[in-house]
């Protein structure tokens, strides 16, 4: 089923193009028979002489013109699988964030009711704070932290591999509700 992209009035203003220009470019490329990378790289051609961030918006489009089309649901990776994430700003450095995360996640042995395979762990760079652990199911679960400003950190969790728009909005809410409890 096609569905209109939420992203489609972002698009038209960061490109100064009309959707039904857009619509009737990738027509005229014969987008509905070509792969996600094809369709990218020939939208970020025509975007990279006159627009800021043309990877970036050469993406969205793509990935709308899929969601326009039927070929992809909100949501989905052009692999066929789905991703959710869920933040939350704490006030605290990166690694009392981190510590915080580490004690909440704790000695967890399971994700809501789905149990994990690969033991969290932690990990940094100068910039980011990391955790990260497998489940049962074969989803992938990473904790992202950055400062979001002085004293302040934000925790992401990032979730992938997920099977459908119905797993997103389990884990979406799961996620959420554990956030919270930082």
């Amino acid at each position: 089923m096609a569905t209109r992209a939420a992203n489609i009035s972002a698009i038209e203003k960061a490109t100064e193009q009309p959707w039904d220009e857009w619509m009737s470019y990738l027509a005229s490329i014969d987008a509905a028979n070509r792969s996600h990378a094809e369709i990218a790289r020939e939208v970020y051609e025509r975007l990279a002489a006159t627009h800021p961030n043309s990877g970036w918006w050469a993406q969205g489009i793509t990935v709308a013109y899929e969601q326009e089309i039927g070929r992809r649901e909100p949501g989905q990776s052009c692999d066929g699988d789905f991703t959710v994430g869920a933040s939350k700003t704490l006030s605290a450095s990166l690694d009392e964030a981190l510590e915080a995360w580490v004690s909440l996640a704790g000695d967890r042995t399971e994700f809501s009711g789905v149990p994990i395979t690969r033991e969290g762990q932690a990990s940094s760079s100068g910039k980011w704070r990391y955790w990260r652990c497998g489940l049962d199911d074969g989803t992938l679960v990473a904790i992202n932290i950055y400062e979001k400003a002085p004293g302040k950190a934000s925790v992401g969790v990032h979730h992938t591999k997920l099977e459908s728009a119905v797993a997103v909005e389990h884990w979406r809410g799961y996620w959420k509700g554990l956030l919270k409890e930082l």
